[in-house]
């Protein structure tokens, strides 16, 4: 299918301000099943300079300057993207010990996750949370996965929250309750608890009442013979060809659309409005250029 999307963020202050660099992370992310057809980020006022890189965890981001001070500060990024359907565990696990929890990552990744891994803090409930659930799969790694998954979406209540970091997993389980993004921190930490990489995805979820109309987090575990596979506990399913992917991070803060900071003399409020449109397009409107 044929998605069109649509990212609107205006942002508006009380007083003229100055605008520190502000980085966009508003391209898709590629993978083996997407690609973009075509990409319109416009800002306003227009800016200085508007660089396009990738960052340190392989994101695509624009880094934008604006020299004169704004009193509103306008972003729009528009996309189509091709996107072909495929089965998120249409693969096999290998070394074939590893389709049991806790396993060995492989050497060629095993310094890189063993040291993320054990920098992390995990709270003793989120430890005795995921062995309640190894126990139940009988160890076995993606019904572990899954079992998380449609365990947090069918016991946990969802909160809307379209502003702030998330809550440390440890509210989320006490409160049984969260935004997408706590969700998504909850279970990067049960799968730590486990032994098992994962990482924060920040982007758009088209078909979804609750989802469609706003940005949407999930998660991506790294499995041996799998690569990045992912699992939406909000939602309490497998990421599909529904799922757009702007940018992915081993911690959850950093990863806002448009992030940055302003300077001012005076004591200066800030709104930020936004809007997210995603629809589906047909091939021969694409060819003319016209919407469906």
């Amino acid at each position: 299918m044929t998605l069109e999307v649509e990212h609107q963020l205006c942002y508006s202050y009380s007083d003229y301000v100055s605008l520190n660099p502000h980085y966009f992370f508003l391209s898709p992310k590629a993978t083996p099943y997407q690609y973009l057809v075509s990409h319109d980020l416009s800002v306003l006022p227009s800016p200085d300079l508007l660089n396009k890189n990738i960052d340190q965890e392989g994101n695509i981001q624009h880094v934008c300057f604006i020299n004169s001070k704004v009193k509103t500060f306008k972003v729009n990024s528009k996309f189509v993207l091709q996107s072909d359907a495929f089965k998120g565990l249409n693969f096999v696990i290998f070394p074939f010990e590893c389709a049991t929890i806790p396993f060995k990552y492989p050497k060629r990744m095993a310094k890189y996750v063993e040291f993320i891994l054990n920098s992390k803090v995990i709270p003793d409930d989120i430890n005795d949370f995921a062995k309640k659930i190894m126990d139940k799969v009988n160890y076995n790694t993606l019904n572990f996965l899954m079992e998380v998954t449609t365990h947090i979406h069918k016991n946990f209540r969802y909160i809307s929250r379209e502003r702030g970091d998330a809550e440390l997993a440890a509210e989320t389980l006490k409160n049984k309750s969260g935004s997408c993004r706590d969700f998504s921190v909850f279970m990067m930490d049960v799968c730590a608890s486990a032994g098992v990489l994962a990482r924060f995805v920040s982007g758009y979820l088209y078909g979804s009442e609750l989802h469609q109309h706003d940005l949407h987090a999930w998660v991506e575990v790294l499995l041996p013979g799998g690569g990045w596979r992912g699992f939406d506990p909000t939602e309490g399913r497998v990421v599909d060809k529904n799922y757009i992917a702007l940018a992915a991070s081993i911690e959850s803060a950093g990863l806002s659309p448009v992030g940055g900071t302003f300077r001012s003399s005076a004591c200066v409020e800030s709104v930020l409005h936004t809007k997210v449109t995603i629809k589906e397009i047909s091939k021969n409107s694409l060819e003319n250029g016209i919407e469906a």
